[in-house]
């Protein structure tokens, strides 16, 4: 696995042994962060279901001020730091292993908001909405938060969160890329 662009360019990190991991293929990377590739500078970013922290670190080569990454594997978590440490990121980057919801409800208590989201959940296991709408409730998304959710082709988002508004998918192969904005509701 390598890093496409930013200070890290062309880096190689390391990947996942097994199948429990599916790191993102580098033409979906890129395509993802060819959508934002002007809004990451200085982000707060939430990469969950890390895995590799392949999204995470790409954001943090590419001018992300700070990145937590959450993945419920501890090999998964140990892998991203040493990922962090090897491309010189560890300063700002928060390596959590724990179950996503719990970590959403830990982070609004913590006050942390993110303007910067990266989702890559597995595929079939319908999580994407649910962790969107736990966001949206605990308020850790700012006013024009950007969120990236890949999911399956065949299994499209199905959003109905008040301030959420989705572009329409792009498709490569199995794979699909929703990008999300997200407006607070002013009272």
């Amino acid at each position: 696995m390598r890093i496409i662009a930013g200070t890290a360019r062309g880096r190689n990190f390391d990947a996942p042994k097994g199948r429990s991991t599916r790191p993102t293929l580098d033409r979906v990377k890129e395509a993802m962060f060819g959508m934002v590739q002007f809004d990451i500078e200085g982000r707060q970013v939430l990469d969950l279901f890390a895995g590799s922290g392949n999204l995470g670190l790409e954001a943090l080569s590419r001018g992300a001020a700070h990145v937590v990454f959450c993945d419920n594997d501890r090999a998964a978590s140990e892998l991203v730091r040493r990922n962090a440490e090897l491309l010189g990121f560890s300063d700002r980057a928060r390596i959590v292993c724990s179950d996503c919801f719990m970590l959403l409800k830990q982070l609004s208590l913590e006050g942390m908001r993110f303007s910067l989201v990266l989702l890559d959940p597995p595929y079939a296991a319908g999580l994407t909405e649910r962790v969107l709408e736990d966001m949206a409730k605990l308020k850790l998304l700012t006013d024009g938060c950007i969120i990236l959710a890949e999911h399956s082709w065949k299994l499209p988002l199905s959003l109905d969160i008040p301030g959420m508004v989705c572009r329409e998918p792009r498709r490569y192969g199995d794979a699909a890329v929703t990008l999300i904005r997200y407006r607070s509701e002013k009272i």
